[in-house]
């Protein structure tokens, strides 16, 4: 947040302006498309205590992953996340907590509507449920191009996610799973650089 000179109140950074309006408008337009296909994503929600539960419990492998990207002795992995702390935490820095939630509420409901509710849901109607799995999985690795192996773990996670979409039944749980850990790992991110190795 950042301090407005005219009102003395507090606003939000244009980040996070910007990220709310890019991953509602990847939410919106996913349920634009579902009801024209009459699939509507926001139909697979059910916002109930144990979606939540599902999704809360869903992030702590993802957390694993993400550690063994950071600490593991392997250098791709490594170099990877040295990329991306090099890029986000410029952006984040000085970011508040409150922030980094809505950028991840944003992105979770968002990506998970439009990955999982309407591409997944729309490739299992026309091509299977593996095959839907996988067009989402792939579509979803290939939305994050920051390098192969990021494309690679994006995909990975999109399996992930989608895998925990029709065991639960409830698009909740991967909306929670995914919103949850974006917000851990930019928590991270944002930390003063002293923090980080």
């Amino acid at each position: 947040m950042v301090l407005d000179p005219y009102s003395n109140r507090r606003r939000f950074s244009p980040l996070v302006r910007w990220a709310i309006l890019f991953e509602g408008g990847l939410g919106a337009a996913a349920c634009l498309v579902g009801w024209l296909f009459s699939r509507p994503p926001w139909r697979m929600i059910e916002w109930n205590a144990a979606g939540l539960a599902w999704g809360v419990a869903a992030t702590a492998p993802m957390l694993a992953g993400y550690w063994m990207c950071v600490w593991l002795p392997i250098r791709p992995l490594r170099r990877l996340a040295r990329l991306v702390r090099w890029l986000l935490r410029p952006l984040l820095e000085g970011s508040r907590w409150p922030e980094l939630l809505l950028i991840s509420a944003a992105a979770g409901l968002g990506e998970e509507l439009l990955f999982r509710g309407l591409v997944q849901n729309l490739g299992q109607a026309w091509l299977g449920t593996l095959w839907g799995l996988a067009l989402a999985s792939l579509l979803f690795g290939l939305a994050h191009p920051l390098t192969r192996w990021y494309i690679a773990i994006a995909a990975l996670i999109g399996l992930y996610l989608g895998w925990l979409w029709l065991a639960t039944g409830n698009l909740l749980a991967p909306i929670v799973a995914h919103g949850l850990y974006d917000f851990v790992v930019l928590l991270v991110m944002a930390r003063p650089r002293r923090a980080l190795r």
